[in-house]
């Protein structure tokens, strides 16, 4: 179970989550939902409901993670799992007090920095040590578990969710749905990261402590290596570990927890030949 610790760093961390969540309710209630145009994943799907109900897709975004967010607490870590369901709650109560109304009378307009400012606070929160939860949660739980393709699994769900844009309400919308999801997209990965694979060099003066944290909450390989700091002389501990994008805010959180002054280089990995996880 992860350690709560109170320090500026969390702070920080929960002030950007409530700001991005507001931000993103902006995005949905201002610019996307007006016209109908979707967003991906889960919020996708709430907002498919939220349109053809009189409930309010906050509302049903929040309904939707709840269960999701039953299963992570006991499956992931308990400080990730709050922050994504701080992020999630403060996005649900937002659009039910922001009024749903066009900021911009344009749907093209409005699906691109709809788009826009949807990946842009969701990388926010992101680097924050977050999710928006949905298919974040879900990719976290088999990325632990095995390497299997998520970019696979989130193409299909909003392919899917595009096909019921176009079936639902007209084809025009759909396309608007894919703009929203694409731009969305690309500034998350501006943001955030767009590998899928990444390789993290971890240099700390507390070793066995990020290594025992790491390994009670990733199956992810890790190799120990001495090091001596250029500078200082100082004796240094360097872990080196391969993760995916799903792991890393965990892995980060866990990392500032057992070492706040540790040093980690993130890496783009382009392929991993051999074992990916440790063995049980």
């Amino acid at each position: 179970m992860d350690r709560i610790i109170p320090s500026n760093r969390a702070i920080l961390d929960t002030a950007l989550i409530v700001f991005a969540s507001f931000i993103l309710a902006v995005a949905y209630n201002l610019f996307l939902l007006p016209h109908k145009v979707l967003s991906g994943g889960v919020s996708g799907v709430a907002m498919v409901i939220g349109l053809i109900t009189p409930v309010n897709t906050g509302t049903v975004i929040l309904l939707l993670n709840l269960p999701l967010f039953l299963f992570g607490f006991y499956t992931l870590g308990r400080l990730f799992i709050i922050r994504s369901a701080l992020s999630v709650a403060v996005t649900a109560l937002a659009m039910n007090l922001i009024p749903v109304h066009p900021l911009a009378t344009d749907p093209i307009l409005s699906s691109v920095f709809g788009g826009a400012i949807a990946g842009l606070a969701t990388g926010l929160v992101f680097t924050a040590s977050g999710s928006t939860g949905g298919l974040d949660i879900i990719g976290m739980f088999i990325a632990r578990r095995r390497d299997f393709p998520m970019g696979m699994l989130m193409s299909a769900v909003n392919a899917l969710i595009i096909f019921i844009a176009g079936f639902l309400f007209t084809w025009d919308q759909a396309l608007y749905t894919m703009l929203s999801i694409y731009v969305a997209g690309r500034v998350v990965d501006a943001i955030f990261t767009r590998h899928i694979k990444l390789t993290l060099l971890i240099v700390t003066n507390r070793g066995d402590e990020v290594r025992e944290a790491l390994l009670k909450q990733i199956v992810r390989g890790i190799t120990v290596l001495e090091g001596v700091g250029a500078y200082s002389k100082e004796k240094k501990t360097v872990l080196m570990t391969v993760a995916t994008r799903y792991e890393l805010p965990l892995i980060k959180s866990l990392i500032r927890q057992a070492d706040p002054h540790a040093f980690v280089n993130i890496m783009q990995t382009v392929e991993v030949v051999g074992a990916f996880t440790r063995l049980p």
